[in-house]
């Protein structure tokens, strides 16, 4: 098994990006380095059974972008990454910018990829908005250089939501068509990987609208809670997020039209693993100025330690750099065969 998974750069990280897809990835780390240690202790070799994730620097240049902006953001992920529970030295952690074979890869798989294809795909036509003749090339053969990013690791699995199950099965596309008009049935130079959905993709909502995504860009810094916030932080944001003055339910029937209340109780749940039946039981009938301190000091004895080791990594640029370099190494050795393979195929003459 190997997961490939990867994260456009962007500074000031939130919750929401914690409990949406960062914890996700630690947890697929985790069981793949038990499934590791199980393959070892039988005897068997671990070889195969792999994390790679990456810092999609080279999708971020698709939309306009701060150059020195991008660099530090790429910096910022990469330690709020590791002080989140990934491990460098159990998964191979990179930036797309220093392994070129996804940039070559892209563009051999251009020759495959089809206009009606990438003409499908929505994300295209919510980005470029009303203005698609001023779109990037870039932003519209993105979901190709997608493709390459997961086919030159050969990965079988790619951690996927709902707004990125069409550029999978797009990668699916491009993969079999390659291998049918370039290779054999019997040697694909390309694996199809298949989807996976993280048991819990948790979608956190604003403090101050329960109806908008926390976001970075919310002008709003009390709307959401910032991996980098203190223990005083945290517990002011949660004491003034926006509720209503009706009780909590008992029944998750009562959240119904209530999404400032539905939200709390849902980062409670992520946070605590409980469902929304179980935190109702015990919270059931009781206003907000008692959930509320719960659910600060829920947060505070979950992200505190996030929160230190990350504001430690921030200022250890030397760390960072070690970090993606090795990473890089190591993706780009893992890669190389399949790229050799894509222009053999191709009928590519390389020295």
């Amino acid at each position: 098994m190997r997961v490939v998974s990867g994260i456009q750069p962007t500074g000031n990280l939130h919750l929401g990006n914690y409990l949406g897809a960062i914890r996700n990835w630690v947890q697929m780390q985790d069981e793949i380095d038990a499934a590791n240690r199980a393959q070892v202790a039988g005897g068997g070799s671990a070889d195969k059974n792999q994390c790679l994730f990456f810092l999609a620097d080279l999708h971020a240049i698709s939309m306009p972008h701060n150059p020195a902006e991008l660099a530090a953001a790429t910096l910022e992920m990469t330690a709020a990454l590791v002080a989140c529970g990934i491990d460098p030295q159990r998964s191979v952690l990179f930036n797309q910018a220093q392994v070129p074979a996804h940039s070559e890869l892209q563009w051999l798989l251009n020759g495959t990829a089809r206009m009606g294809w990438l003409n499908r795909m929505t994300q295209f036509k919510d980005k470029s908005g009303k203005n698609r003749e001023g779109a990037s090339v870039a932003l519209f053969t993105y979901p190709v250089l997608q493709a390459a990013d997961v086919l030159l690791y050969q990965a079988t699995h790619v951690p996927v939501g709902d707004d990125q199950k069409q550029h999978l099965e797009l990668a699916r596309d491009i993969a079999q068509k390659f291998n049918n008009d370039f290779a054999s049935e019997d040697a694909p130079v390309f694996t199809l990987p298949d989807p996976y959905i993280p048991p819990q993709a948790a979608r956190i909502m604003s403090l101050r609208d329960g109806t908008a995504k926390m976001s970075k860009s919310d002008p709003s810094d009390m709307s959401r809670i910032n991996l980098a916030d203190d223990a005083d932080e945290i517990m002011k944001k949660v004491k003034k997020a926006k509720t209503d003055p009706e009780p909590l339910p008992s029944e998750t029937a009562g959240l119904e039209g209530r999404p400032e209340a539905l939200n709390l109780v849902s980062i409670y749940g992520a946070l605590s693993n409980q469902s929304t039946e179980e935190i109702l039981r015990e919270f059931g009938g009781e206003g907000f100025g008692k959930f509320k301190p719960a659910l600060g000091e829920l947060l505070v004895e979950t992200l505190s330690p996030i929160s230190v080791r990350f504001r430690e990594l921030k200022q250890d640029r030397e760390a960072l750099d070690a970090i993606l370099a090795r990473g890089a190494a190591q993706a780009r050795e893992i890669g190389v065969p399949t790229l050799n393979a894509a222009y053999k195929a191709l009928g590519l003459v390389r020295g």
